[in-house]
């Protein structure tokens, strides 16, 4: 089936992640269930600028999705289209002819650095940080606060990813690019002291390849884990108010760089960024904050007249 081809095309040639590979053939898939597409067809009869439209509408309008939501189905099925072309399935792409529906920009959320202080406080020193569930939950949002890596690539470290001499970790990024991020002392210990427990926990897999970050039962971690780890620790231990997410430790190490004076690119190189362009969205994210202290504290900010 030509979709499936897509899909390991996506994977294979593209090097897509698994995880993206399976948003992108459930939106190929919802577009050919919704124009009622039983393979026995060719695929082009129901590949046109009405049928994508109506497509659109229908996410939007009856099924109630996110502009956000349907950019991404729309970006898909034009991969899907760009594909068929190759394949010689299809003359043209029709949802080039299509306007994505308009996005709120959103600027990225973050932590306040004294909040990240008070947790690290709250969790130094505690008897049940002794205990080989909480240490890993603690170095889980030190690794992410402290190296800004994405989820999926936290997960995927393994013990070999650990340069102990240089104290550096390899991480393998989307599209599979590779970088080296540095490891601060303090998480570099924690990570010391860590391995140690993981030595003497029974089960746990200590081979080159083994996941360097291990669950209880000495397994890799997984994205839902990670998820509840953060969320555990910033909540209950940390007493962090609102959305707690990996990202967000993510956006917070960004934009503490950014405002300790660390130039864009190396802001880039570090979170492995594709292009600058990402980076910068960091730039407005300080311009607001500078903005909103601005007007809380500056006289002329707070609504006197002029002379």
């Amino acid at each position: 089936m030509m979709r499936d081809r897509y899909i390991e095309y996506l994977r294979t040639v593209r090097r897509y992640s698994p995880r993206t590979c399976e948003i992108y053939g459930e939106a190929v898939d919802g577009y050919l269930s919704f124009c009622g597409y039983d393979g026995s067809e060719k695929l082009s009869s129901y590949l046109d600028v009405q049928s994508v439209r109506s497509y659109e509408v229908h996410l939007l309008d009856e099924k109630r999705e996110s502009a956000k939501t349907v950019s991404l189905h729309l970006s898909a099925l034009s991969g899907f289209c760009r594909f068929l072309m190759k394949e010689g399935e299809l003359k043209a792409n029709p949802v080039h002819l299509l306007k994505k529906p308009r996005q709120v920009k959103r600027l990225p959320e973050f932590f306040r650095r004294e909040v990240m202080d008070e947790y690290f406080r709250n969790t130094s020193g505690v008897p049940e940080y002794g205990t080989y569930e909480a240490a890993l939950g603690r170095l889980i949002v030190s690794f992410l606060y402290c190296t800004g890596l994405r989820r999926a690539e936290l997960a995927s470290l393994d013990r070999g990813s650990l340069d102990r001499g240089r104290k550096v970790v390899r991480v393998k990024g989307k599209g599979g690019k590779m970088r080296e991020v540095p490891l601060t002392p303090a998480l570099y210990d924690e990570i010391m002291l860590y391995l140690k427990s993981l030595d003497n926990m029974e089960g746990a897999d200590l081979s080159p390849a083994a996941p360097l970050l291990q669950t209880p039962k000495g397994g890799r971690l997984y994205p839902m884990f990670i998820d509840r780890a953060v969320k555990r620790e910033l909540g209950e231990n940390g007493g962090v108010e609102g959305r707690k997410s990996p990202h967000m430790l993510r956006h917070t190490l960004a934009t503490e760089l950014l405002e300790g004076g660390t130039d864009l690119n190396s802001i880039k190189e570090l979170l492995g960024h594709s292009s600058l362009a990402a980076t910068q969205v960091y730039t407005h994210t300080s311009i607001e904050r500078l903005r909103s202290v601005y007007q809380n504290a500056h006289p002329r900010a707070k609504g006197e007249k002029g002379d």
